[in-house]
Formats: C-alpha cells, sequence, structure tokens
C-alpha cells in the first residue's frame, strides 16, 4: 500500500472541508503548526498522515477527528 493509498481517505475529507469552509490551506497548515509544503506533501500522498497530524488538522478546522476519518 503506498502513502497516497493511506493518506486517502483523510486527505480527501482534508481537501473536502477546506472547501466548503472557504480556507486557504496555507491558513489551516499554519494554524496546525505545519509548514505549508509538508502539508500539501500529505495532502498529495507523498508524506504519510500521522494520527497526531490528523489530530492537529482537526483543531486547525475546528472539527471533530472523526470527521475526518468520515465518521460523523
Amino acid at each position: 500500500m503506498t502513502i497516497a493509498e493511506c493518506n486517502k481517505p483523510v486527505a480527501e475529507n482534508v481537501k473536502k472541508i477546506i472547501d466548503e469552509k472557504g480556507l486557504k490551506q496555507k491558513v489551516v497548515a499554519k494554524k496546525a503548526n505545519f509548514a505549508q509544503s509538508a502539508f500539501n506533501a500529505m495532502l498529495q500522498g507523498r508524506r504519510i498522515i500521522k494520527p497526531c497530524d490528523v489530530n492537529a488538522i482537526a483543531q486547525a478546522l475546528e472539527i471533530p477527528v472523526n470527521t475526518l476519518y468520515g465518521k460523523d
């Protein structure tokens, strides 16, 4: 299984929520304490999204963690 395949469910949900909220990736990256390039690499499947990353992203988006896993 590739990194992109592992990240796909969470990355797709992150991108969808960013679009729905009308946010910019760089703003979310900053709020989650990631470099913009690192955050982009996660969403593009070039860097694994770890559980601690999911938590930081959820806090930055002000949503429950389960939402990023598609479990509302």
